[in-house]
């Protein structure tokens, strides 16, 4: 075995040999012997150590190294110190930059985490604010006074209706009303100073109906007191009256503020007959109190929404009955729209009904209006009348009916006299009439014409409307169709209606016609700067003082506008339609409004249209057309007028010498006569007791499907019948919605399932689309 060696090594060696040994340490690898001598082949790779003796580092003294193994050793530690501290000099960078990257994720989401709960504290705090000032009123009503948002709930808590209050006050700050203004009716008063107050009071109309009345009083004559009711999205609204584009809903409007009073829709924002009576699909309805001077507007502004206003001014609302102007209106929920609605309808209509009455509503339903009428009021003559008369009755299986005169069977409007030069022998030509089953009606106005005798006999009684501001001594003027200078009699001046009412008794009794047509025309017919010996709500308050003052001394068998219905057995029109497709179009959603706001029994406008376009007067000038509307126009129209509550004529089927059109006329009578009058007398009952319209929009029938909530060309007669009538030019197809239950197709016999659309139904021209509603349990 051999023997380890060792000798002394001066100091000048040990550097020498450590210069060599450091050369080395660039080297990949440093080989040693463990023991020199052993018999081993070529040594281990000596493994770095990762912690350094105190020794190693300590500089070695002469004697103190072995021969071979001393060396060795000292060498190894060394190299294994200075690749230790490259390595860590080399990652030292690596794991600065990769604390900072953990540092850095680590403050952002702190920062992120106490942003999250900063805006979570804020939140809470704005609500919790939102909540307190939103106090809940009346159990379902919370009302945020700074703000005046007012939002109503249903019983479980649901919102129905959302309304910004106050909009035109631009002032926060509220206040308690004064002990002196208070009510001891439970109601709750609250004051923005020197500009309005607002009374809340809640009271029950029905047992499921609740109503929340809002009464502003404005107290200052800068403030308009204005409430806008949001039309929320999905939301449907209807009523009011007839509006210019015809809008069914009401959201499809868009209307700038303007007097809520009668008028012509190609003037006016609103129709002839209206009421102030606003529902919508979620089962809320708007009943505005009739002496509010109110102005209505639909807008988008900031949100859809219908807004009320009262305003006074110089013409709708210029009578001031408070010193300020004061919105009062109640805002009604229940069920739903169909049961809301059923409960505030008025179910009086029967009150004060006579046999004889019955019998007018029976006949209107059952025979046509036949209006003779023309523009030149020498055209108009007694020989007109016979040969009208003579070719309805050449028309087989349609019955005479009634013949409407206009009002120039009077040279003047306001006579109240037969013109004699024209019609000299009327009286024996109505007689005729009676004989041949005809009931013979006459058109009445409350206007005199300045060229009538007895304009000047009403001036020197003062029965005449007066100029405002002129000493009462000056009537006002005014002009009415063609009539452009007529006096409106003072229906107010108690010395009028017994003058008028005497006049029309002697005619009725000297001629033995069965009735008069009342044509009071719109409030802007009246003189601009009207003053009657009483006081008007608005012009339109002259419409329903007229009607009740006449209406128990002669008989009236319909008027042409109205505020109020009018006591039956009188019938409302419908305002006049152009004769074209898109006057065909306003038909549906004006009868559908006119039920809704509470007149069941109307008279549509003539079949065909009551006159005619703008491009139909040009062609008619170029000498391309005759004075007809087109054919297929009025086929269609035909269609739709059968199964209407009432047929009017002023174009007979037989005037286009066309055997389609005659033909048509007769096959539609027959339908009527068959299928749509038991329908029609069974829901003219139905409307005397509940007051519900004959003609209904399709939601009635289901009021919580959707789809019947849009449907503004289809209707049904009651519950029983649903029509679908075609409404464009050339159109052989159509869309149609059935509500829930099970349907008999009226022109193939075939039976349809409800709650679906059925698409591109085939409707030839000769056929009408309508659908009887059977038995839920009808098989074949």
């Amino acid at each position: 075995m051999a023997l380890k060696r060792s000798r002394s090594v001066s100091f000048s060696e040990f550097c020498e040999t450590y210069k060599k040994v450091s050369s080395c340490n660039s080297q990949s690898d440093i080989e040693t012997d463990d023991e020199i001598g052993d018999g081993r082949g070529p040594g281990r790779n000596v493994r770095r150590k990762s912690v350094l003796s105190p020794r190693m580092l300590t500089l070695p003294e002469p004697g103190d190294f072995s021969d071979s193994n001393s060396a060795a050793n000292s060498v190894t530690s060394v190299n294994s110190l200075a690749s230790l501290l490259k390595e860590k000099i080399q990652t030292l960078p690596q794991r600065m930059r990769k604390k900072k990257s953990n540092d850095y994720k680590i403050k952002v989401f702190v920062v992120f985490l106490f942003i999250t709960i900063v805006a979570l504290i804020c939140c809470a705090y704005f609500l919790y604010n939102q909540k307190i000032l939103a106090k809940a009123y009346f159990e379902r009503v919370k009302f945020n006074k700074n703000k005046r948002i007012m939002t109503i709930h249903n019983r479980d808590g649901v919102e129905l209706v959302s309304a910004r209050l106050g909009t035109t006050m631009n002032y926060d700050k509220v206040l308690p009303c004064l002990p002196q203004d208070e009510r001891r009716d439970g109601s709750i008063c609250l004051e923005w100073m020197d500009r309005a107050r607002l009374y809340l009071h809640v009271y029950n109309m029905q047992e499921s109906v609740k109503c929340y009345n809002l009464k502003w009083i404005a107290l200052n004559d800068h403030i308009s007191p204005t409430d806008c009711i949001e039309m929320a999205p999905g939301v449907h609204w209807y009523g009011g009256g007839q509006n210019q584009e015809s809008a069914w809903p009401l959201e499809k409007g868009a209307h700038d503020f303007r007097p809520f009073i009668t008028g012509n829709v190609e003037r006016h924002e609103w129709g002839n007959v209206l009421k102030r009576y606003f529902i919508s699909s979620k089962g809320v309805a708007i009943i505005v109190d009739e002496k509010t001077p109110l102005y209505v507007s639909i807008t988008d502004d900031p949100k859809k929404a219908i807004c009320l206003r009262a305003k006074y001014d110089n013409f709708a609302f210029v009578n001031r009955f408070t010193l300020g102007p004061e919105l009062n209106y109640s805002v009604c929920t229940g069920n739903n729209m169909s049961d809301l609605h059923s409960q505030l309808s008025e179910h009086t209509l029967w009150d004060g009904l006579k046999k004889e009455d019955s019998d007018v509503i029976e006949s209107l339903l059952t025979e046509p209006i036949w209006e003779i009428t023309t523009d030149h009021k020498e055209a108009f003559t007694e020989e007109m009348i016979s040969n009208f008369t003579n070719d309805v009755i050449g028309l087989p299986n349609i019955k005479q009916g009634h013949v409407l005169l206009n009002e120039f069977w009077q040279n003047q409007v306001g006579d109240f006299e037969l013109d004699l030069n024209r019609f000299p022998s009327l009286e024996e030509t109505i007689e005729v009439l009676s004989r041949r089953g005809f009931r013979v009606v006459f058109t009445i106005q409350p206007f005199i014409s300045t060229e009538s005798p007895n304009f000047a006999e009403a001036v020197e009684r003062r029965l005449l409307v007066l100029e405002r501001s002129t000493g009462r001594t000056v009537p006002a003027l005014t002009s009415f169709k063609n009539f452009q200078s007529v006096g409106v009699l003072d229906i107010t001046n108690n010395r009028t209606i017994p003058w008028l009412v005497e006049k029309l008794k002697a005619l009725m009794g000297k001629y033995k016609f069965n009735a008069f047509y009342l044509e009071l025309g719109t409030a802007y017919d009246m003189p601009h700067y009207y003053q009657c010996q009483k006081s008007l709500i608005n012009p339109d308050q002259y419409k329903t003082l007229f009607i009740n003052s006449i209406q128990n001394s002669v008989s009236l068998l319909g008027v042409s506008d109205a505020i109020e219905r009018p006591r039956s057995p009188s019938f409302v029109s419908l305002p006049r339609f152009e004769s074209s497709w898109e006057g065909l179009r306003r038909v549906i959603p004006t009868i559908l409004t006119y039920g809704v706001i509470g007149y069941p029994f109307v008279i549509p406008g003539a079949v065909g249209g009551d006159f005619d376009s703008m491009e139909t007067k040009l062609s008619e000038l170029n000498g391309t057309v005759a004075d007809l509307p087109d054919p297929e126009l009025y086929i269609r129209w035909l269609q739709l007028a059968a199964f209407l509550p009432v047929v009017r004529y002023n174009r007979l089927p037989t005037s286009y010498g066309d055997k389609r059109v005659s033909d048509t006329a007769i096959s539609l009578a027959l339908l009527r006569q068959n299928k749509v009058k038991p329908v029609l007398k069974k829901y003219a009952r139905v409307s005397l007791n509940l007051g519900l319209p004959i003609i209904r929009p399709l939601w009635m029938l289901d009021p919580n499907d959707s789809s019947c909530h849009t449907v503004a060309d289809e209707f049904s007669i009651g519950e029983d019948i649903i029509v679908a009538p075609i409404l464009y030019s050339r159109s052989r197809e159509r869309e149609v919605y059935l509500p829930a239950g099970v349907w008999k197709d009226g022109i193939d016999g075939s039976l349809r399932k409800g709650s679906r659309w059925i698409h591109d139904y085939r409707v030839e021209e000769g056929k009408v689309a309508y659908f009887e509603k059977m038995p839920d349990d009808t098989r074949f």
